[in-house]
């Protein structure tokens, strides 16, 4: 296996150790419960299989980037353009995180301020708006420039796009909140419609996406996924996108870390053929919680506009954890750590296809698989709680045409960033899918109290939640999490 990033390496060993202990010293002088939930969050995370698909283990460079004195600092505006003075610091840090990004992706313009993947993705949308409404046409049709509108022009404006459209992935087939649902104030800005997958496959029909957009004729047509585990032509969505006139957002937060570890190329990498790129920065690319926006020079100066358009202040500390964590990323070992992400989550589908379980699209090409469970008698909540009780975090999830809805769903999504960060491989896997079923075969629905079964409860025999804790824990002892760090 190729050799992974810093993430867990040991040559940190005593810097690491002594500033995380004395770190947590100090917050122990202040408030000893902080302190004690911080350090049990490592005791949790060293001794769980972590497979939360969206979740991973940043490197302690990333995480201590984060807990520093810049956090004092305000500093809206870009590089160079500041409404506050003494922002040099924090210019030398946004632009190396966005000159990080630029060269990561391969991309024309970074926006690295937002503060999530829901941000960046307001980001774009108004990006996207505000372009439009600057556009020689809609300017010759008497539209003033933004920076130029009355309360009036504003008003008018809002009743123009009150009905927008935007086109997105389904949620049952894998896409998320933030592309156009009610729940989610993108579902309020635009009207929506979705595209599916085809129902005996899965995978996306797109014959079918090109038809619904030629009907509906969305401004935005956003691809991108938090539960599909199949790959994207992005050429193809752009060819669609073009066809009727819509900008096509990519929001590409889930699978950032194969894009710039080259795993995803051609086709399949959105830079090159989206307008606007969102991405979070944890998840497989392993930086900082938080959100980050790519573009072509036609939407650059919209996009920089995030702060104060719907962006409060920016988090100076959280760009230099970016840029720390992008400079790791530009590495050439980063390739290897992305390459096993996938690999590893072959493995993990073949290991559960073998043992009988029923997986969305029958397998996976990127970093996640998603699990029917309806086939051992449960819903998604009550598999997500019995792998819990065993050692094994996932999170629930829907799946196409889900009869259990979006609460209980008949999924479980799991994901292999974090595992393979700690170093687990192929075999690993294997011994993990044998793990997982025999958890989700030794559960069952627990009785309803008014008679029938219930879909949140769930009865797990002791002895077999015990023996799968152990084992995990047995294989999760030859990968240490932060090898480095003791806290003792």
């Amino acid at each position: 296996m190729a050799e992974l990033p810093s993430a867990v390496t040991p040559s940190d060993a005593s810097p690491a150790s002594i500033a995380y202990r004395s770190g947590l010293e100090v917050i122990r002088a202040v408030e000893p419960r902080i302190a004690d939930a911080i350090a049990r969050e490592l005791t949790d995370q060293r001794e769980m299989l972590k497979l939360i698909a969206s979740e991973n283990y940043a490197s302690p460079a990333v995480l201590l980037a984060m807990g520093n004195w810049l956090s004092d600092k305000y500093a809206e505006g870009t590089v160079g353009r500041r409404f506050y003075a003494g922002c040099r610091n924090v210019d030398t840090v946004e632009g190396l995180a966005a000159e990080y990004a630029r060269d990561v992706f391969g991309a024309a313009h970074a926006y690295v301020q937002p503060h999530s993947g829901i941000d960046a993705n307001l980001v774009a949308f108004w990006a996207v708006l505000s372009q439009r409404v600057e556009s020689p046409a809609l300017a010759a049709a008497g539209v003033r420039q933004v920076n130029e509108m009355s309360e009036q022009d504003w008003a008018a404006l809002r009743a123009e796009f009150g009905n927008q459209r935007m086109l997105g992935m389904a949620l049952d087939a894998g896409g998320h909140l933030t592309h156009g649902f009610r729940p989610n104030i993108s579902g309020k800005m635009f009207e929506q419609r979705s595209y599916g997958t085809d129902p005996v496959t899965g995978l996306l029909d797109y014959d079918a996406l090109r038809a619904s957009a030629r009907e509906f004729r969305p401004l935005i047509l956003v691809a991108g996924y938090s539960a599909y585990p199949r790959l994207v032509n992005f050429r193809i969505m752009r060819e669609i996108a073009d066809e009727v006139g819509a900008t096509l957002m990519v929001d590409m937060a889930h699978f950032a870390g194969l894009v710039a570890g080259k795993v995803l190329t051609g086709d399949f990498d959105p830079v090159p053929h989206a307008n606007i790129v969102t991405t979070t920065t944890h998840k497989s690319l392993r930086g900082p919680r938080g959100g980050m926006v790519l573009c072509d020079d036609t939407l650059a100066e919209h996009v920089d506009r995030g702060c104060p358009m719907v962006l409060g202040g920016p988090l100076p500390q959280v760009m230099a954890a970016k840029a720390v964590a992008l400079a790791e990323a530009s590495r050439p070992e980063f390739g290897g750590y992305a390459r096993a992400v996938v690999d590893n989550a072959r493995a993990l589908a073949e290991g559960l296809l073998r043992r009988g379980a029923a997986l969305v699209t029958g397998g996976t090409d990127n970093h996640l698989v998603l699990i029917d469970v309806s086939g051992y008698g449960l819903t998604g909540r009550q598999a997500e709680a019995a792998l819990l009780e065993a050692g094994i975090v996932t999170n629930r999830n829907s799946v196409p045409q889900d009869p259990n809805g979006a609460w209980y769903t008949s999924g479980i999504r799991i994901g292999t960033p974090a595992l393979t960060t700690r170093g687990l491989g192929v075999a690993e896997m294997d011994e993990i899918a044998g793990l997982i079923d025999t958890v989700l075969a030794g559960t069952s629905a627990a009785p309803a109290p008014k008679g029938g079964l219930s879909k949140a409860h769930h009865v797990l025999e002791a002895a077999v939640a015990e023996k799968v804790a152990r084992q995990a824990a047995d294989l999760l002892a030859g990968f240490p999490l932060y090898p480095g760090i003791d806290l003792s």
